[in-house]
């Protein structure tokens, strides 16, 4: 999925949400279900479809992005995005906080590719703001960001706990592109975050908007799933077994060394210098 959702032009008979069903009955409605191409999700970089799946009488919307409409990265092997995208789901499900919107993989009909449940925002929630002079009560500063030619304004974001707990999250996939457009904060309060196609490098490229607890400590919770999270990757576990099949052998070697540095240094990172910190455009 895109950041690109409010510019979405698809059949307006939009199929209905399964509110209330467990977790393994998304999967399976995802993983089943007949997907019906509905529209395109325009000024995508890759080829993202908003689709609907039924099955077994159930019906929802959700976001296909076949492997085959990929466009190649300099950095990340070929064909590999949509597999990263499902690899983030796995994790954020692993350390038990429900980030990431159900997704699997799957064969669709422009082959195999990601399906993920498509999520509607809440459009009155506030998560990024520019402010002349410091960051108030409730709020992070990123840092600087230049309005027009005359005008420097000072970034912030939100200060809660699903925020903080999606930055921890960023750091352990390693995610390249958390972007503002990437956050999908829903009405009864949750918080999604999307768009995990460049995650899992081996090399440290975390580019994201969420530096406002950068070097900070990390809270008892985040401490106590990313020591869940560790036990979780150890070798020959369920968890690890799946994502052999989504990364290579480097990379989770590389996510499990994250797991354990973050742990071992109990703080937020901070920006390393070596890599632009912040996605560009950061919304």
């Amino acid at each position: 999925m895109s950041s690109d959702q409010d510019r979405l032009v698809p059949d307006p008979r939009q199929p209905s949400r399964p509110d209330g069903r467990d977790g393994d009955g998304v999967l399976d409605l995802l993983a089943r279900g007949e997907l019906t191409v509905r529209g395109r999700i325009r000024e995508a970089s890759n080829a993202v479809l908003y689709c609907s799946v039924a099955y077994a009488g159930e019906e929802a919307a959700c976001v296909y992005k076949p492997v085959a409409g990929e466009r190649p990265l300099w950095d990340f092997p070929d064909g590999t995005l949509a597999r990263r995208e499902v690899a983030a789901y796995e994790l954020s499900e692993a350390m038990g906080w429900d980030l990431v919107p159900p997704t699997v993989l799957r064969e669709g009909p422009y082959g195999e590719g990601m399906v993920q449940l498509w999520v509607e925002p809440d459009p009155e929630a506030t998560l990024l703001a520019l402010v002349d002079d410091e960051a108030g009560e409730g709020w992070k500063a990123v840092g600087p960001a230049q309005v027009d030619e005359d005008r420097t304004a000072l970034l912030v974001h939100a200060d809660t706990p699903q925020l903080r707990r999606l930055a921890v999250l960023d750091a352990v996939i390693n995610n390249s592109d958390r972007k503002g457009g990437h956050l999908l904060p829903t009405p009864d309060g949750r918080l999604y975050g999307i768009d995990h196609g460049v995650s899992f490098h081996v090399d440290d490229k975390l580019r994201t908007l969420l530096w406002g607890w950068a070097g900070e400590k990390l809270t008892d919770e985040a401490v106590a799933a990313l020591g869940v999270l560790g036990e979780r990757l150890a070798p020959g576990t369920p968890l690890a077994k799946r994502l052999a099949g989504l990364l290579t052998d480097a990379e989770v070697t590389a996510l499990r060394r994250r797991v354990a540095v973050l742990i071992e240094a109990g703080r937020h990172p901070v920006p390393t210098g070596q890599w632009p910190a912040i996605p560009w455009p950061p919304v």
